[in-house]
């Protein structure tokens, strides 16, 4: 029997790669791994592996790392006729990308100075399952939801010795 392994990377498509890219890089410090750049192949194949309507092509595809965990495969499609709305949070399908920083507080700081897109906090949580974790919502340049979160000490769920939440910063 084969076991599953962990999370290898979240696809993401975007509007703009370059505009993607450099967000990603200004404000998580992400760096490009691989540029796969256009995929040639026809409407069945796109239809068959992607799900996407015909006509509809993959213009770039990037897979970037930022800090230790899984990585981002961004996507840049040509052919979607019209505006795509992203879902809110409250709605079935709608997704966000939570990235572990040291201090909250301080990235915070940081991103409000860069103009990022900041929801309102850091929230620090006290008590119940997800006691001393901080954490922000924030909006990437298309209106991508993420968020950042940061610990000031062992989540409240780890008292009861279930299984830990991996973590960039536990690492195991």
């Amino acid at each position: 029997m084969t076991s599953v392994l962990g999370l290898h990377h979240i696809g993401i498509t975007v509007p703009d790669m370059e505009q993607a890219v450099a967000f990603f890089r200004d404000v998580f410090g992400a760096v490009t791994v691989m540029e796969c750049g256009s995929v040639d192949v026809d409407d069945d194949f796109m239809a068959r592996h992607l799900g996407v309507p015909k006509g509809v092509k993959i213009a770039d595809q990037r897979v970037i790392q930022v800090g230790r965990g899984g990585s981002l495969e961004l996507f840049q499609y040509s052919g979607v006729a019209g505006e795509q709305p992203l879902k809110h949070n409250g709605e079935v399908g709608a997704a966000h990308i939570a990235f572990e920083v040291d201090d909250a507080y301080a990235v915070a700081d940081r991103m409000r100075a860069a103009a990022v897109d900041l929801l309102e906090g850091p929230t620090l949580i006290e008590g119940g399952p997800m006691d001393n974790l901080v954490w922000l919502y924030l909006r990437a340049p298309w209106g991508q939801y993420l968020e950042i979160v940061s610990q000031n000490g062992p989540l409240g769920y780890e008292a009861d010795g279930g299984p830990r939440l991996w973590t960039p910063s536990q690492g195991t």
